[in-house]
């Protein structure tokens, strides 16, 4: 089990480095995360919702990611509540107090979900979830530490030293663990680090002496390594940018610099979900992707996204109180931008939203971009599809609640079919679909974006590089930089693997 200090120390990423470490050396594996709290999602072939981190961490490993891998996904939906899907499919909407009651009966589910892939892969790489030693949660720990002494699992510590205090984190995690759990912690690891390792010292011996635990390795700053994580940190760290303004403060948002031709500005609102439907963009050259929350961020983008939500009344609520629903309607009414809404920004280009199960609104009036109605059921649609847009090939999974349908008598187009069957709408260019991670289809997204830098006179170079093949890349870099600076002999050790 990899473990962390604390939340974005790395663990997402060191679990997909040795998935992908240990399948090249031809063994089957399997990331294992039994609760995640994440708006980012994913499909698998079978038709269940896990984490989109799983769902990356088994790509890294070479293998199709399964529900076991994943089997308790929370996805907030406001700052006290949060749905709850269990085995990949909806379980209920309750509070942090309300599941906890429920936390018993899933302790033994998760381990069902561990045993079943222990006993169908080589080896299993399990991931906690913010720290192990959140003394106030460890009694009903249903992801930590607690899963691991029971499926008798050794673990290591990753802590982030970018933030200051790496060798208070790691000591007083291991010093804030009951006597059993602090036996299976064999290992530390120091990640994010900027520099020259040498200038650590003796520190990580004295770190040993302290606490008994060696230290690994010191992993470096990977500054364009972007692999999927839980989003509740991730979200926090986009960068808010000003009009006119494409450079970023940092690299690893992906955010291209002023160089870049082709502007696309995202609306960040605050249940932004799957937001990983825009990586496909950050790796081209020729793009620059920015996360706004403003008018005076939004500017004058060549493409505007409005993304998937879990929230959707919420977020089109909060985009009226900041006037960013009149600024998307003026830039599609004035064709100075095209605009894509994806899923929940589907809906909310909409005329209608009839809600009485995400938000219990009933009946909300949408943005009126395009002539279509959603109503919310109960049921969720999981599935993987492909169809056609642009003339070209487009596949990616969709997640959702809202069922949509264009308005009786309306006047909207369609653009995107699913086996000769419209699953997106447009209205001059304005354009919506269900469909999550569609930029990942090279042809669609090539051809799209064209069809946008045509229209703003702007000039547009795709990237000959596949995504498939990018994303694969890096994978190869983090298990690269492992087998450079970790101790990997200790660490097979530690994980039972000759």
């Amino acid at each position: 089990m990899v473990c962390g200090t604390a939340s974005n120390a790395g663990k997402s990423t060191l679990v997909a480095g040795l998935c992908r470490l240990l399948a090249r050396r031809g063994l089957r594996v399997a990331p294992f995360k039994s609760q995640n709290m994440a708006l980012n999602s994913a499909v698998t072939l079978s038709g269940h919702e896990i984490g989109r981190a799983q769902f990356s961490q088994a790509q890294a490993a070479g293998v199709e990611a399964t529900v076991d891998m994943n089997p308790v996904l929370i996805k907030p939906t406001s700052d006290t509540d949060a749905q709850v899907v269990v085995n990949g499919r909806p379980f209920a909407t309750m509070s942090a107090a309300e599941y906890h009651h429920h936390k018993p009966e899933l302790f033994e589910m998760v381990l069902d979900s561990l045993a079943r892939l222990r006993r169908n892969f080589d080896a299993v790489v399990a991931e906690g979830a913010g720290s192990p030693a959140e003394i106030n949660l460890a009694p009903t720990d249903i992801v930590n530490l607690r899963v691991a002494e029971r499926g008798g699992m050794n673990a290591v510590v990753v802590g982030d030293i970018d933030l200051g205090g790496v060798f208070a984190s790691l000591y007083g995690t291991v010093e804030l663990l009951s006597p059993e759990q602090r036996r299976l912690v064999r290992g530390f690891v120091i990640n994010k680090f900027r520099g020259d390792p040498q200038l650590l010292g003796d520190a990580t011996s004295d770190l040993e002496q302290r606490c008994g635990v060696p230290t690994l390795g010191v992993l470096p700053m990977l500054e364009d390594v972007r692999i999927d994580a839980e989003d509740s940190v991730a979200l926090r760290e986009m960068p808010v940018v000003t009009s006119g303004t494409e450079r970023s403060r940092t690299h690893r948002t992906g955010v291209h610099p002023d160089s870049a031709r082709l502007s696309v500005a995202v609306i960040a609102y605050p249940c932004l979900s799957n937001f990983t439907d825009l990586d496909p963009l950050a790796h081209e050259g020729d793009v620059s992707l920015r996360f706004v929350r403003s008018v005076r961020e939004l500017g004058h983008p060549d493409l505007i996204v409005l993304g998937g939500s879990k929230a959707t009344a919420a977020d089109l609520e909060w985009m009226r109180w900041r006037g960013l629903d009149q600024a998307v309607a003026a830039a599609a009414h004035d064709r100075r931008s095209v605009v894509l809404g994806i899923c929940g920004g589907y809906q909310m280009l909409g005329r209608v939203i009839d809600d009485d199960v995400e938000s219990g609104l009933g009946v909300v009036e949408g943005m009126g971009l395009l002539d279509v109605e959603t109503r919310f059921e109960h049921d969720k649609l999981l599935d993987r599809t492909s169809g056609t847009a642009f003339g070209a090939a487009v596949s990616g999974y969709q997640i959702h609640h809202g069922r949509v349908r264009r308005t009786p008598g309306g006047t909207a187009t369609p653009w995107l079919w699913f086996n000769q069957e419209p699953e997106g709408w447009s209205a001059g260019e304005v354009y919506g679909t269900t469909l999550h991670g569609l930029f990942e289809s090279d042809d669609f997204r090539r051809a799209f974006l064209t069809h946008v830098a045509a229209l703003n006179d702007c000039r547009y170079d795709p990237d000959p590089v596949p995504f498939r093949e990018r994303r694969d890349r890096q994978f190869d870099i983090v298990a690269d930089a492992m087998e450079e600076c970790l101790d990997m002999p200790a660490l097979l050790d530690i994980m039972g693997v000759s």
